[in-house]
C-alpha cells in the first residue's frame, strides 16, 4: 500500500529538518536537509505505481534515515513522536559507532534485513543521492573503497526494490570515473 499523506511527510521533514539544524551536506555550503529531500525524492519514484509499499514507512524513514546518527535525537523520541516501527527502521538505519568501522556496514546492513523492505529502499536511495563527485580530499583509496561499499549494499539489499537497486548499480558504474580520476 504505497499511500503516504502530506501530512505524515510534513511532520517528518520539519521534524528532520529541526533536528539537522544547522549542519551541512560535508564538503558544502548546502543545508543537510537537501540531502534527505533528495533521499526522499528517490524513495518517492520508487513507489510510483507499486502498491506493494508501505509509504507513509518508506518516507518517513527516508526523512529521519540520519537522526539518530547524526544528532542529539534519541530512539525513544523517534518511537514517541513517530512510532516504534519507525524508530526501528531509523535504528537499522543508523551505524553502530561502537563497532570498529570496518564492521558498522555489515552490522547496518545485516539489522536492514531484518526490517520490512521500505527500509531496505530508504538505505538504497541514500546511497544512490551519496554516490555523486567525491570530496576534492579523498584518495584514490579512499574513493575506491566507498564504490565497493556501495556494491555491498546493493548485493545486500538489491531485492527489496528493483527499481532503486537498478538506480544504485548504474550510479555505482558511474561512480567508476571518479575512482579512475584520483591520485
Amino acid at each position: 500500500m504505497n499511500i503516504w499523506s502530506q501530512e505524515t511527510y510534513l511532520k517528518a521533514s520539519r521534524f528532520a529538518a529541526q533536528a539537522h539544524r544547522g549542519q551541512l551536506v560535508p564538503g558544502t555550503e548546502l543545508p543537510y536537509l537537501l540531502h534527505l529531500s533528495m533521499v526522499s525524492m528517490e524513495v518517492i519514484a520508487a513507489l510510483q505505481g507499486d502498491a506493494r509499499f508501505d509509504g507513509e514507512l518508506a518516507l518517513q524513514c527516508a526523512w529521519l534515515h540520519d537522526t539518530l546518527e547524526d544528532t542529539a535525537i534519541s530512539y525513544a523520541t523517534l518511537a514517541q513522536e513517530f512510532s516504534p516501527q519507525i524508530a526501528d527502521g531509523v535504528s537499522a538505519l543508523t551505524k553502530d559507532s561502537r563497532l570498529a568501522k570496518p564492521l558498522q556496514m555489515t552490522d547496518s546492513l545485516r539489522r536492514i534485513k531484518l526490517q520490512p523492505p521500505e527500509v531496505a529502499m530508504v538505505k538504497l536511495a541514500d546511497r544512490i543521492t551519496n554516490l555523486q563527485r567525491p570530496p576534492a580530499h579523498w584518495t584514490k583509496a579512499k574513493t575506491g573503497q566507498y564504490r565497493d561499499e556501495a556494491l555491498e549494499i546493493y548485493h545486500a539489499l538489491k531485492d527489496a526494490n528493483a527499481f532503486l537497486a537498478a538506480r544504485l548499480l548504474a550510479k555505482i558504474e558511474a561512480y567508476a570515473v571518479f575512482v579512475e580520476d584520483q591520485k
